[in-house]
């Protein structure tokens, strides 16, 4: 198996580094928009500040995201648990000017070369929807 590394296009948000990272930081977050997650997609989910637990189709055991790593108003790391490769995943933010920070996702992950082929290009879509998607989060609304 080879590393791949996958980086998102670089997406614009109209808020601050800190509104953001206070935000992504704390994956407890994720209770307030699971309604927004389709309800075929996910069949269980255990959230926690650093953890969080989910079963969906196709997987027999539940995969975990976990913050690894936070640096403050500039990056929050993730592993990913219970998937058959070594994987991890990070958002970067950069604050340019106020109210204008940058969001960044990369993804590394031991991806053999066949799947590599197969889903590398989804992959790379999916990165640049969720940039997308962080950067119009209306971060200001929460607190």
């Amino acid at each position: 198996m080879a590393e791949s590394k996958y980086e998102s296009k670089i997406s614009s948000a109209p808020y601050s580094a800190e509104q953001i990272y206070r935000v992504i930081s704390n994956l407890q977050n994720i209770d307030r928009v699971k309604d927004l997650i389709p309800k075929d997609k996910i069949q269980e989910m255990e959230v926690e500040p650093d953890r969080i637990r989910i079963k969906t189709d196709g997987l027999a055991q539940k995969i975990s995201i976990v913050v690894v790593e936070r640096l403050e108003n500039d990056t929050v790391k993730f592993g990913i648990e219970g998937i058959p490769m070594d994987a991890n995943f990070w958002i970067q933010l950069k604050e340019v000017a106020p109210n204008d920070t940058r969001i960044k996702l990369t993804l590394k992950a031991d991806i053999p070369m066949m799947f590599k082929m197969m889903i590398g290009g989804k992959l790379q879509t999916g990165l640049d929807q969720a940039s997308e998607m962080m950067a119009k989060f209306p971060y200001g609304n929460w607190q």
